[in-house]
């Protein structure tokens, strides 16, 4: 049976919600699953929900769910990068935060900086000039006939949530001809609006979630999350979301030394962790809680200790119990599935940037040994330490 499955994927088979398409997914026997929640359940024993790893199962990361599919990048097989070209459709009631959003992840030259170049355009159904929902207008340099050369096509927030049938005709070929769509905001609508959410898990702002999911009953709206990754089809949530979810396509295409690098030039941290947690790696954890940031900066810099709950509480001066529940109320997850967090993104820098072998990784980011650091890395990325080390290596 996990024999048929795994031919399924390289064959290109597409799940009836868009979940799994191509050969670029890795994922785990659905069997699994069982498995996965019994871990989960030992966790909240710690303190908190600890449902925020990406695991590996088949479904779309998104915050708050206990598995996710995690999309290796199309060139992992072929030798190449496809994320080389995108484009951007502006059309009135366009809302300029979100397409700015757009531009400033995905339109800025950071060649200088060692992110790869991106042939970007911003497009439109004609030259007229476009009225914002600010009140101002804009006008596009191109077409939609450039939508047509596009490897990742971004739709931003609209103020009516329709747009004319010129673009959902350029979005639907777009998505016949297999490119990528990322909607921030009410750009879901879109999509929904040319069908490409039907059956679907997605997400938008959460003031329009109760809309989106009346709207497309077909749908599969999940309002607390970030973002939502169906693979071909990234929907984000509001606004900032669009950030969090563009870091994750510059990832999953180029690793996690880039999205760092757009994300630090955006002074943005690669992901935000807690309730809305998403799969992106960074280097700097986010370290805002109120009571706890100077500890979580602690532990950030000091991987390799030993970092149970009674000694974490003792450091913060608090019993266990209130310790856990603070942490909880803090970052939104446990206290040893923020470490495991810390300790992953931490060893995926150190795979990327070094040569030195995952014995000697596990133990400076404090997984103790590589058996350790594998199973938690293929829980979190999806892929093997070594694996992740041949796509994504400097």
């Amino acid at each position: 049976m996990v024999g048929a499955f795994w031919l399924l994927l390289e064959l290109g088979s597409v799940e009836p919600g868009g979940t799994a398409r191509g050969a670029h997914a890795v994922v785990a026997d659905p069997g699994d699953e069982d498995a996965e929640g019994r871990d989960q359940d030992q966790e909240d024993e710690c303190g908190g929900h600890g449902r925020n790893h990406a695991l590996v199962a088949i479904l779309p990361p998104v915050a708050e769910k206990p598995t996710c599919v995690d999309f290796l990048p199309p060139w992992c097989d072929s030798g190449r990068v496809s994320l080389t070209n995108v484009a951007v459709i502006a059309f009135d009631g366009v809302a300029p935060f979100e397409l700015g959003i757009l531009c400033e992840a995905f339109g800025i030259d950071r060649t200088e900086d060692g992110v790869p170049p991106i042939d970007f355009a911003v497009c439109a159904e004609d030259d007229r000039p476009l009225q914002t929902s600010m009140g101002f207008t804009l006008q596009a340099q191109h077409g939609l006939d450039r939508v047509a050369e596009a490897d990742l096509i971004g739709i931003p927030a609209i103020k009516e949530s329709e747009a004319s049938p010129a673009v959902i005709k350029a979005i639907q070929a777009a998505y016949e001809r297999g490119a990528r769509l990322m909607s921030v905001c009410s750009g879901s609508f879109i999509l929904g609006q040319a069908g490409l959410l039907d059956g679907r898990e997605c997400t938008t702002h959460w003031m329009h979630t109760e809309r989106l999911q009346a709207q497309f009953p077909l749908a599969k709206v999940i309002p607390e999350v970030l973002y939502v990754d169906a693979g071909q089809v990234v929907t984000g949530a509001g606004s900032a979301a669009g950030l969090d979810a563009a870091l994750h396509i510059w990832r999953q295409e180029h690793g996690a030394a880039v999205a760092n690098t757009v994300a630090r030039r955006a002074v943005v941290p690669p992901y935000r962790d807690g309730g809305q947690a998403q799969y992106i790696a960074r280097a700097v954890p986010d370290c805002d809680a109120d009571t706890l940031g100077p500890l979580l900066t602690w532990i950030s810099q000091n991987l390799n200790e030993d970092h149970g709950v009674e000694a974490l509480a003792k450091r913060a001066l608090m019993s266990p119990r209130t310790f856990a529940r603070r942490f909880r109320d803090e970052t939104g997850t446990t206290p040893h599935t923020w470490i495991t967090r810390q300790r992953v993104a931490a060893a995926e820098e150190l795979l990327e940037r070094t040569d030195q072998p995952v014995e000697w990784i596990a133990s400076e980011v404090g997984f103790g040994n590589a058996a350790t650091l594998r199973h938690h890395f293929v829980r979190v990325r999806g892929v093997s330490p070594q694996n992740y080390r041949r796509q994504f290596a400097c």
